[in-house]
């Protein structure tokens, strides 16, 4: 997984004023859990704050990253556990982090890559990819960047399922009748079927 380092600051005071107050500055509220638990065994979350500005090169990329998190002088590493949108105006208003280290395994979804050229799209027919990300579980350090999927034997009207597939050091955590691909019969590919036919 690629890694990305931003700055981020502890948060003095929490709660709705609080995390406003932080919003007109410029700032996005922030919680990480980590091995830390409070009196119920929970993680005990850990406030703190960081730049807008650093939280885009985040949130506004195709790639899932490792974050590098440096408040007030102490390294975590972690990964986004939830983002927290305006209803209306999209801007990101709270981000919860995770804490990782390299023992620890991580479920997280990463982006899958078609490759090479489906005997169904030869035919006639188009590839449909109808899922972006798979969830795999495994230490930070194992995960790629991507998940490639060779689709080059797949055929009209076929479709290859979660439950196909299987990636060396990797969980796969996704349902396995989770439908990754397929391809679908177009005009074209039933035209020169029926004329096939007709011969």
């Amino acid at each position: 997984m690629r890694e990305i380092s931003v700055n981020g600051q502890k948060r003095a005071e929490t709660g709705k004023k609080a995390s406003k107050l932080l919003r007109k500055e410029g700032l996005v509220p922030c919680n990480l859990y980590g091995e830390t638990k409070g009196e119920k065994g929970l993680p005990e979350a850990f406030s703190f704050a960081v730049p807008m500005a650093e939280m885009r090169k985040v949130i506004y990329s195709p790639h899932v990253y490792v974050v590098n998190i440096t408040i007030d002088g102490k390294e975590h590493k972690a990964i986004i556990k939830e983002l927290q949108f305006h209803p209306t105006t999209d801007a990101l208003i709270h981000a919860d982090f995770y804490e990782i280290n390299e023992k620890k395994n991580i479920t997280v979804g990463i982006p899958v890559k078609l490759t090479g050229h489906a005997q169904g799209v030869r035919d006639g027919g188009k590839l449909q990819l109808q899922i972006r990300k798979i969830n795999v579980t495994a230490p930070y350090k194992n995960i790629p960047e991507l998940l490639e999927i060779d689709v080059t034997s797949l055929e009209l009207g076929k479709s290859i399922k979660v439950g196909s597939l299987s990636f060396e050091g990797l969980e796969i955590a996704t349902p396995k009748e989770v439908i990754v691909c397929s391809v679908r019969a177009t005009r074209a590919s039933r035209s020169a079927a029926a004329a096939e036919d007709a011969q």
